[in-house]
């Protein structure tokens, strides 16, 4: 099996490293992930100018000067047009709810349904006051990644994971499906003369009970089965 990697953090993030860890138990691993920090760019792609990619020396890097949805579409159409899976992540930042209109992580996944390729996007929530345990997320991710790449997709679907936390690698920590949360977040803008500032605070979102942020802000492993 051949499982394309990338993320919207960019190709050194220690979110794709821990992503790698697991991955490579599973299959063949190629990295095509952006050349810097891709976060919020949504489903943004490149088709008005060339894409430059540089290979890294052990011959599974590539390192991409372009958007996540980019990284998936050269990888599938172009680097690895044999892959089985496309994983995105894993993202420093909780993707759930409306989340995943403008993440560049759920794009790259979303864009491998589009083109008929398995994939999932996976987020770390990152709580108040806590630093992602990257080695913790790792490991509870590999109790759950084959358990999900063996469960059905019908096609156009993929899946869509958001680790709780705090978490730790000593404790379990169940997992749940559930829909997708359709409440805005709470966000205003300030104004300071001719400029807008954006202010939220994504941990006082309000949720629907089930609902991705309601089991992902309870404790658990969020899971989501989401359709293009």
């Amino acid at each position: 099996m051949k499982i394309v990697l990338t993320n919207d953090d960019g190709y050194d993030a220690p979110g794709l490293k821990a992503l790698a860890e697991v991955a490579e138990g599973l299959g063949r691993v190629v990295v095509v992930a952006p050349k810097s920090a891709q976060s919020g760019v949504g489903h943004l792609v490149t088709m008005r100018t060339p894409l430059r990619v540089e290979t890294a020396a052990e011959g599974n890097l590539f390192i991409v000067h372009g958007s996540p949805a980019d990284c998936t579409r050269l990888a599938l159409k172009a680097i690895a047009d044999d892959a089985d899976w496309v994983l995105a992540g894993i993202n420093q930042g909780a993707n759930l709810g409306s989340d995943v209109y403008q993440s560049g992580t759920v794009a790259a996944a979303r864009e491998a349904a589009i083109l008929g390729i398995k994939a999932m996007a996976v987020s770390q929530y990152v709580a108040p006051r806590w630093s992602v345990d990257w080695q913790a997320a790792a490991w509870h991710l590999s109790q759950i990644l084959p358990l999900l790449m063996q469960a059905p997709l019908a096609a156009g679907q993929f899946w869509n994971i958001n680790l709780p936390s705090p978490i730790t690698a000593e404790a379990p920590i169940a997992h749940r499906f559930g829909p997708l949360d359709q409440h805005p977040h709470k966000y205003r803008y300030r104004q300071d003369g001719e400029f807008y500032h954006y202010e939220g605070v994504i941990h006082d979102r309000p949720r629907m009970a089930g609902s991705d942020v309601d089991v992902c802000f309870g404790g658990q492993i969020s899971i989501t089965r989401l359709s293009i």
